[in-house]
């Protein structure tokens, strides 16, 4: 139980503060600033992973933990438990912001800015480096060590600074789905739980095709 609850506090950290400062950046006219929800995104990925590497690996992502099953670095037995722990942790951080900050119409909501097709193929080429960078650094699925946070952290804000006002740089089904559903937004999602897991995925079949000995 201990590495599902650190699941749910982990996921709780990055959608309470993601997308929090997502709306507290529109309910204090910008103070924030687009960087600052990227940095916000790429620190908190960052601490949770120093924090949490070592109970639960810090997945903090449906996407990620289905691409380490599909490399075989994860019983597929724990897919749905983690997934439902992020799940959980993802709505109670929209819920405490929905309570918080009741009259923000999309509570930090993933939304495209252009067509669907076009945040859909961002969506997927970011989860696609996102999980590169992960397979890599990650030690059996656990991503610990002295630079790991660094690094998944670094795309993480990477990513988010110049991606997100066109597609939200979600790479995350459950920081997507969480909001969507406690704002009542809907429309759209479909794209932020396809597109993060099929990037994932195929970041892990190239990861095998490069680590392959010639």
């Amino acid at each position: 139980m201990k590495k599902y609850l650190a699941e749910v506090i982990g996921t709780f950290a990055l959608v309470f503060c993601g997308t929090g400062a997502i709306i507290i950046n529109q309910e204090a006219a910008g103070v924030i600033t687009h960087p600052g929800i990227a940095f916000t995104f790429g620190l908190i990925v960052m601490v949770m992973i120093y924090a949490l590497g070592p109970v639960s690996g810090a997945h903090l992502n449906p996407a990620v933990t289905i691409a380490f099953t599909v490399a075989k670095r994860y019983p597929i037995k724990e897919v749905i438990p983690y997934i439902l722990s992020q799940t959980a942790g993802a709505f109670l951080a929209s819920g405490t912001l929905y309570l918080l900050f009741p009259a923000n119409q999309f509570l930090g909501s993933t939304l495209p800015a252009g067509s669907e097709m076009q945040s859909f193929v961002l969506e997927l080429i970011l989860t696609f480096f996102l999980m590169l960078v992960i397979i890599h650094v990650a030690t059996g699925s656990k991503e610990q060590g002295m630079f790991a946070g660094l690094a998944i952290g670094s795309t993480v804000l990477l990513e988010a600074m110049f991606a997100g006002p066109i597609c939200g740089a979600s790479m995350n089904p459950a920081r997507s789905l969480a909001p969507a559903l406690v704002s009542g937004h809907l429309e759209h999602l479909w794209i932020y739980l396809t597109a993060p897991v099929a990037g994932a995925v195929l970041g892990i079949m190239v990861w095998n095709i490069l680590k392959e000995k010639s």
